[in-house]
């Protein structure tokens, strides 16, 4: 488990953001390596929400990949067909790598243009999967050290066998952490997890664990 430094400033945070790599985004950094391998040198990036997707992208197009760099699109789903169509065969042209960003899920991007519904299709598809426990576990670091939220070493230990297992799910829990420890004035320890983990899951599903 790695992390890979961005050079982007995360709104509200005085360092650089920074990716959790892991299995569930091991694919898409592997492809990264090598855009010129992908058809048309142009790949499609789904995933769950607040999987790292637009920094992704971001540090692809600033990573200088490609003949002449990269090129990313987020929010590809939503832009105007035409525009994007044209924007694919600028790329074409230059020899660009072109990495489109699709926030509607996987599959569920519906292109109305033929054209471009064909060339979108023929490109490489990569998908960020859901996070296996080392994965969160590093999340849950990265979005405490975030806030400025200190956590001891026993916090993964307990938090991650509960919580949601997904990155929006452990954005969520470090965001409640953090809420409770504050609007108490005490540190995060157990009695504050287990009231975050609560208010997330649910008291029902709580239970059960």
């Amino acid at each position: 488990m790695t992390q890979i430094a961005l050079p982007l400033a995360l709104a509200g945070s005085a360092g650089p953001s920074r990716i959790v790599a892991g299995k569930a985004n091991q694919a898409v950094i592997e492809a990264f390596d090598n855009p010129g391998a992908w058809p048309f040198r142009t790949a499609v990036l789904s995933g769950p929400p607040r999987s790292g997707k637009s920094l992704l992208a971001r540090w692809f197009a600033e990573s200088g990949l490609g003949k002449h760099g990269g090129e990313a699109i987020d929010d590809a789903n939503a832009a105007d067909e035409t525009e994007l169509f044209h924007r694919w065969n600028r790329a074409q042209e230059s020899g660009t790598p072109l990495l489109l960003v699709n926030n509607a899920g996987e599959g569920a991007w519906k292109i109305a243009l033929p054209d471009l519904a064909s060339r979108i299709g023929a490109a490489l598809h990569l998908e960020i999967g859901a996070p296996d426990d080392a994965m969160l576990a590093e999340l849950i670091a990265l979005h405490a050290e975030l806030r400025g939220l200190v956590l001891d070493d026993s916090a993964a230990a307990y938090l991650v066998p509960r919580c949601q297992r997904s990155h929006l799910g452990v954005e969520r829990l470090v965001a409640e952490i953090d809420r409770l420890s504050l609007e108490r004035k005490v540190p995060a320890t157990m009695a504050i997890w287990r009231d975050a983990l609560e208010a997330v899951n649910g008291a029902s599903q709580l239970r059960l664990l």
